[in-house]
């Protein structure tokens, strides 16, 4: 059931994050209003715990997207989805080391996010039921 499953979007592009938002709740989702900086995704991400971050690489403010994921997967068992426009190697790199449960390139389809939204959240599954 999609409407439990609370969303989280890390996009300082205002207009992209309003689209996002709308098109996921129109899925079924449940998401929070997005932030646009990693200093408020780790501040929100601590608040609301929500089941996945969808995160975008450059954001605005000190911490980039990266910083940010690194931060709330210290703290929490929380999928990062990252979503950009820029895929050179070394950012590329620095992303999968921390072990995404996604990597999407901008633009975005609502089907590719909402395919690794359930993805992210299976794997999740899993994993708990293992243990």
């Amino acid at each position: 059931m999609r409407e439990n499953i609370r969303i989280l979007i890390v996009e300082d592009e205002f207009l992209a994050a309003v689209y996002l938002q709308r098109e996921l709740i129109r899925s079924g989702y449940t998401v929070s209003q997005p932030v646009a900086t990693g200093e408020e995704a780790i501040e929100r991400a601590e608040q609301e715990q929500p089941d996945v971050v969808l995160m975008d690489i450059r954001l605005a403010g000190a911490i980039d997207g990266i910083e940010a994921a690194r931060e709330i997967i210290s703290r929490h068992t929380i999928p990062i989805i990252f979503m950009t426009g820029y895929s050179d190697d070394e950012t590329r790199e620095q992303a999968q080391r921390l072990n995404p449960a996604a990597y999407l390139a901008k633009p975005l389809q609502v089907y590719q996010v909402a395919s690794a939204i359930d993805s992210a959240l299976a794997v999740i599954t899993e994993q708990v039921e293992e243990e």
